[in-house]
């Protein structure tokens, strides 16, 4: 067998427009970069655990998750805040509370963070703002989401309110350990960061047409804390805040800063790496360590000809959409192999898929899982791009996090894609799949 293709696992290099695929046979390293394109600038986290900003074009090797990184590939995206970071600015609406700037050190590394401290009176405590009216919902999910550290106090609660609404939307966290309390109508997420601070996220699938606003940030006394509680305050406690975000979408994306304006990410596009010579088009094994984005979208790696007229006709690939992974294997527009499995996509998970002529397998952390015996593959020369859409190379692009990319241009043992495919220690496995420790 051989290890003819390489991405990740570690070892990055990019530039902008790029970023390096390789085969290093015989211990010859041949580069086998993709191209890459965003037509703006975005956020990743940095091996130091701070967000920075990477320039347009240039790919981003994010570390939140992982010491080794990861390619972070996202849609596009807008941040309706305005005044994302400056909440003592009028746009933001101050109630039983006040806000003192630079107080500590945000999640950027620099000491321009917000303390949200609560007045002393018996009401409810918090900053906010408007960032969208109900003509522009639309019927459409929600994500609002900020990076929060305890102070004084160690619970925030995330809120969508409106003057027809009954406030029934909202999360509860809780920032001295780092879990979601309790929460109504959405789905809440915590995420640790460096230095205390954690990034929280709520989704709405319920506001609809019927919200007008979103009340952002509210204080409250326990992680089991009522929707916009109201208690008497002791005029002197809080908690930090910075980067506040509102976006169209089912989950929370990397932080999208605004100084007085929406602000808008572009989506990255990532293709064209490999060529024939080290693509086998009769057989090989394609793999895959990452984790992906959970909504209706469809997303997707792939090996083709990387055409746009027929690059789908010919492809091994695999995709993900809401919960479930898609492998299939399509030679002259007839699927040869074509599975799916209800899968945790937005966990890692090691997924390799062999092809050859009847003998087609798909294996997912440690199991094979499909299988297929009656089948033909493509005639060699045709496959000779590997990228990260369905073929094309704009068409059904993958979204998530990639920690490696390993393509074989012969077929694995069963023996060696069960050991590809599974974790090195208990330890790996629990956290990579988000298990809970006994």
């Amino acid at each position: 067998m051989a290890n003819t293709l390489k991405f990740g696992n570690g070892i990055w290099a990019t530039k902008v427009g790029s970023t390096l695929a390789y085969n290093d046979e015989n211990g010859n390293y041949k580069p086998l970069p993709f191209n890459f394109e965003r037509a703006s600038g975005a956020t990743r986290v940095n091996k130091n655990g701070l967000i920075e900003v990477v320039s347009n074009n240039k790919p981003r090797i994010d570390f939140k998750d992982s010491a080794d990184g990861s390619l972070l590939l996202e849609p596009s995206r807008t941040n309706l805040i305005t005044y994302s970071e400056a909440f003592d600015n009028a746009y933001w609406t101050k109630s039983g509370s006040s806000v003192i700037p630079n107080t500590v050190i945000s999640p950027d590394g620099t000491t321009n963070a917000f303390k949200l401290v609560e007045d002393s009176a018996t009401s409810d405590h918090y900053v906010g703002t408007q960032a969208w009216t109900t003509a522009s919902l639309n019927g459409q999910d929600y994500t609002i989401s900020c990076f929060a550290k305890r102070g004084e106090n160690n619970f925030i609660q995330l809120l969508f309110s409106g003057a027809t609404h009954d406030l029934s939307n909202y999360a509860n966290f809780d920032l001295l350990n780092g879990v979601v309390g309790s929460s109504s109508n959405g789905v809440a997420k915590i995420e640790a960061m460096e230095n205390g601070w954690y990034k929280c996220s709520f989704t709405s699938p319920t506001i609809n047409t019927v919200a007008t606003s979103q009340s952002f940030i509210w204080k409250i006394e326990s992680a089991t804390s009522i929707k916009a509680e109201s208690y008497q305050g002791d005029g002197t406690s809080g908690v930090y805040i910075w980067g506040a975000q509102a976006e169209q979408g089912s989950y929370a994306t990397s932080y999208i800063p605004t100084q007085g304006s929406a602000s808008t990410r572009d989506g990255d596009v990532c293709n064209g790496a490999g060529n024939e010579q080290v693509i086998n088009s009769t057989e090989g094994v394609l793999y895959f360590e990452g984790s992906s984005f959970i909504d209706s979208n469809f997303k997707s790696f792939s090996l083709s000809n990387g055409s746009v007229s027929d690059g789908d006709d010919n492809r091994v690939m695999i995709g993900f959409q809401d919960s479930i992974l898609y492998a299939n294997v399509r030679v002259g527009n007839v699927y040869q192999f074509n599975e799916t499995l209800t899968i945790s996509i937005d966990n890692n998970n090691k997924i390799a898929l062999k092809y050859k002529s009847n003998d087609f397998a798909l294996w997912v952390n440690g199991n094979e899982v499909k299988t297929g015996n009656n089948g033909t593959t493509f005639s060699q020369g045709v496959l000779n791009t590997l990228q990260f859409a369905d073929g094309r190379p704009t068409t059904s692009v993958f979204n998530g996090n990639t920690k490696q990319i390993q393509y074989y241009n012969t077929t694995l043992t069963d023996v060696e894609l069960e050991y590809m495919t599974s974790y090195r220690s208990l330890n790996e496995m629990v956290t990579e799949l988000n298990l809970n420790e006994l």
